[in-house]
């Protein structure tokens, strides 16, 4: 019953969240209606929604609820994906596209919804997504996003430079845009207010339980993990990033169609009154258009939470403090001098062609991975959309483009040299500023 297994990254949520609930390690033999593989937002989420309908469900979560990516991340609420526009996402998945698109369209929104109804106090501010643009020419991106997403309905607004200068507090944009259903959270806090809220609700959760393998059984499904395995009727994998982690056999072809790209984070001191009034005085998330992408918001105690990346070889913990050290003087120089307090990492699932991959899996089963820098919006009303299906609601009413699985070929030798895509990503960014 003890976390002494579990081991914490050093970062601002897990130092200022409020411990999570003691959680059973998974043993014997169970059953369950339901059974979620990951209790990170999604599987959290489908969990939920599965008890708003009455329906039995038990998650298996191999360390705590927001240990992987969902308690590492950001916590930016974002209502977009980071590459794929509207009209990309239609043209590939038709009908199915459309509905998702509109639940991206809500899921800050949707998100919001369920902390204000559940009173999860995760430190939400509603304020705004704003994406400025680094260069003139990516003015482009902004207007094409401005355009396709209101033509789907999302409150969006295009943004002049002078605009964005007011908005962010900085002249390093020349524009941009914003959606005013955005904004950020502490997503430790929403994983473990959403864990305390399904136990609430009547659902199970067995912690320090890595499932090494399922298996179709007299019409049920079977996870096993070292300790005990437990049989549903129906199945959600929800590994995301952290497909591979904990078994390489678990879901291979899913945990090897996804790139786990390590994402640095940090979180400065608290920023004086006067200085936080004229950086992002609106105190909108902000994540702008570079390869290397720049990114910013606040926590509840006015630290600026930002991050990037770094590669090679050496102190990678000082390295990334001087360069965005450097990055936010430039951005804002008013700052002045510039302390983090806390560094952590984890895992952003990212695919080829940054669009999220749901498969079923086989009767009643399902999974997805690819949040693609996206996940803390998404993954709320995702987890409603599985739980609709393992319900039986039909295919053309979800909100779930399907795929099957598709391998990245070389993915062992492409993991350890992606990486290195940070320096093509620095390259392009200086050669169109140039």
């Amino acid at each position: 019953m003890n976390k002494s297994n579990v081991r914490w990254p050093n970062s601002l949520w897990a130092a200022m969240t409020p411990s999570g609930p003691e959680l059973p390690e998974l043993t014997g033999t169970q059953q369950a209606d339901v059974i979620v593989i990951g209790g990170g937002f999604t599987g959290l989420s489908t969990a939920l929604h599965l008890r708003e309908a009455g329906v039995d469900v038990a998650i298996v979560e191999a360390a705590e609820p927001g240990w992987g990516a969902s308690g590492r991340n950001n916590g930016q609420v974002i209502p977009t994906l980071s590459r794929p526009d509207p009209e990309d996402i239609v043209a590939k998945h038709g009908e199915a596209g459309e509905r998702f698109v509109g639940m991206l369209r809500d899921s800050a929104s949707y998100l919001f919804d369920v902390t204000r109804r559940y009173n999860i106090d995760a430190e939400g501010e509603q304020a705004g997504w704003v994406q400025p643009v680094h260069s003139p020419g990516r003015i482009k991106i902004a207007e094409r996003r401005v355009r396709q997403w209101s033509k789907f309905g999302a409150p969006v607004e295009l943004l002049s430079r002078e605009q964005t200068r007011d908005m962010l507090g900085s002249d390093a944009w020349f524009g941009g845009f914003w959606n005013r259903t955005g904004g950020h959270i502490n997503p430790l806090a929403l994983a473990r207010g959403l864990a305390r809220t399904v136990l609430e609700l009547g659902a199970r959760i067995y912690a320090r339980s890595p499932a090494e393998s399922f298996e179709r059984r007299n019409d049920r499904w079977v996870v096993k993990t070292a300790k005990g395995e437990i049989s549903g009727r129906a199945l959600v994998v929800a590994t995301n990033a952290y497909s591979g982690e904990f078994s390489k056999s678990l879901v291979p072809d899913i945990a090897r169609e996804v790139m786990p790209v390590l994402s640095w984070q940090m979180a400065t001191q608290p920023l004086s009154d006067n200085v936080r009034k004229t950086i992002i005085p609106g105190r909108q998330a902000m994540s702008d258009t570079h390869g290397e992408l720049y990114f910013a918001r606040y926590d509840a105690r006015n630290r600026l939470v930002t991050g990037g990346a770094v590669v090679g070889p050496g102190n990678k913990v000082e390295r990334i403090k001087a360069r965005v050290t450097e990055r936010l003087q430039r951005l804002w120089p008013q700052i002045g001098e510039v302390s983090f307090d806390y560094v952590w990492n984890g895992y952003v699932g990212m695919t080829t062609d940054f669009l999220p991959r749901i498969h079923k899996l086989g009767p009643n089963a399902y999974g997805w991975t690819g949040c693609n820098g996206r996940a803390v919006a998404l993954t709320i009303p995702l987890g409603n959309e599985l739980a609709k299906a393992v319900r039986g609601v039909p295919e053309n009413e979800l909100a779930l483009p399907f795929t099957g699985p598709v391998p990245i070929v070389g993915h062992g030798i492409l993991r350890k040299l992606a990486p290195l895509m940070l320096l093509v990503y620095r390259r392009r960014d200086a050669r169109e500023m140039a």
